[in-house]
């Protein structure tokens, strides 16, 4: 009798055993969630969560303006084919709007990364109508926190996923964390009367304040109306009047108008950064990829730092 008690224990043990093994087994063997982002600062943060379990795909590649940027037809049969879209939000994507609005109410799962930012966070420059500036990714801190929303979304579509999307997610949010203390420490090595940063748009309003530098755009937030010829006689005059060193072109914006600016006022073009798009993957430059949006960040800095020293 105490044998066959032990057996049945012993027996129930592996049953269980061979239950959990296979549902693992299921999960890492089930397709993977097919996600399409808009831009590739949001689809970065896509794979990190959701790692080998999501096929990620990206509908705005290097050097394309999201804030210009109109739907084809063939990203409406992408997006209509994926379980699970992701875009940034804050009108950075302002013409493809009535796009999120439609599949949305369809059902579709469709989410804004930026949904969950605290408001104190969000920055709402005067001439942008009381609007947020969307360009949050260039403070590596506040873009860390729209992890909790692709984790969130991600168990949502999946969640027999749940504790690989929680664990991928932990190391996102370590790694980002390394990423702006290393931002910190390489935005120190300027002295902070040069930290005087002359771009394209008003992109990096996020940055200045994360990382210590006052920003000078000739356009405001988005790139949809061109500066007008006051904007850039005022503008070449500040940089006249700061005796600056550099200005910057942008990688999603048209040089000619800030290299007319360079010329008049006598600085050079400190290089190109990468502002609503991130560079090519597998492009290798000081050891760092700038496909990616570890890449993007540490171009950006080391770029504005060795041209204004």
């Amino acid at each position: 009798m105490k044998f066959s008690m032990r057996w049945n224990r012993w027996l129930l043990g592996v049953t269980l055993g061979v239950v959990t093994l296979a549902g693992a087994a299921g999960v890492l063997n089930a397709a993977p969630l097919r996600v399409v982002s808009t831009t590739a600062m949001v689809n970065d943060l896509v794979k990190r969560v959701g790692g080998a379990e999501v096929s990620a795909e990206v509908l705005m590649g290097p050097g394309v303006d999201p804030h210009l940027y109109k739907a084809t037809a063939a990203d409406m049969l992408r997006l209509n084919r994926a379980e699970v879209v992701f875009y940034s939000g804050l009108m950075l994507e302002g013409k493809m709007t009535d796009v999120f609005t439609r599949m949305a109410k369809s059902g579709k799962r469709v989410n804004a990364i930026t949904a969950g930012l605290p408001e104190a966070k969000l920055l709402k420059p005067a001439d942008f109508e009381g609007h947020p500036d969307p360009h949050v990714w260039f403070d590596v801190e506040l873009w860390a926190m729209c992890v909790d929303v692709v984790e969130a979304r991600l168990v949502e579509a999946s969640p027999e996923r749940k504790a690989v999307f929680a664990a991928n997610a932990e190391k996102a949010r370590g790694e980002l964390a390394e990423l702006h203390a290393w931002a910190k420490a390489k935005a120190a090595e300027l002295q902070v009367e040069k930290r005087v940063l002359v771009t394209s748009h008003d992109a990096y309003n996020y940055f200045g304040r994360a990382y210590g530098f006052q920003v000078v755009g000739l356009q405001g937030i988005s790139t949809v109306s061109e500066a007008a010829l006051a904007d850039v006689a005022k503008l070449t005059d500040f940089i006249k009047q700061r005796g600056l060193k550099a200005v910057f072109v942008e990688s999603s914006v048209s040089h000619t108008t800030i290299e007319r600016i360079a010329k008049d006022s006598g600085v050079t073009i400190g290089g190109e950064l990468f502002s609503d798009a991130m560079g090519a993957a597998g492009k290798i430059e000081n050891g760092y990829d700038v496909g990616t949006y570890e890449g993007m960040i540490k171009h950006n800095l080391n770029t504005i730092v060795e041209a204004l020293k």
